[in-house]
């Protein structure tokens, strides 16, 4: 494999990777290939199968022991498809506090939450993952990691 950014040869080995792309910043990516470039420094992180990977994802984030927060809440929603206006109308809120939820700006009730979870477990997910636009701003309280193995689909670490 050449890197695309110039070319030269990439070397390849197994990591543990933080997998903060998808919005959000306590998951870790187990034994999973890393190619470097041995010139430039270039480095791509390969993620077979990242449908699985959400989709996992979105189940261990629904069994969460806590209340869901602004990140969950927006990585649950966009896993399902669902634009903030959409997902208020499913959750029969006013659009305004669905993005207070999601900002951390108000809490999630008990009864949104509950029913958010139901969707993730009951639905399909989208087929299309914009992960830029799963980052969210930093919270200052961080849940328990969530460490994710492929063996052969993804699912969480012991």
């Amino acid at each position: 494999m050449n890197c695309s950014n110039c070319g030269s040869p990439m070397s390849s080995k197994r990591e543990n990777v933080k997998y903060d792309s998808c919005g959000l910043d306590y998951v870790t990516l187990l034994d999973v290939e890393v190619r470097r470039c041995t010139d430039c420094g270039e480095q791509e992180t390969v993620i077979p199968n990242v449908e699985g990977l959400h989709l996992a994802l979105a189940r261990a984030v629904a069994h969460l022991p806590v209340r869901l927060r602004g990140r969950e809440i927006r990585f649950l929603r966009k896993h399902l498809g669902y634009s903030g206006a959409d997902a208020a109308k499913a959750l029969s809120v006013r659009p305004e506090t669905m993005s207070r939820w999601e900002n951390d700006k108000d809490v999630i009730s008990p009864a949104a939450d509950r029913f958010l979870r139901l969707m993730v477990a009951n639905q399909n997910p989208t087929q299309f993952y914009p992960l830029a636009e799963l980052q969210a701003k930093k919270q200052e309280k961080r849940p328990s990691p969530i460490r994710m193995r492929r063996n052969p689909d993804w699912q969480l670490a012991g």
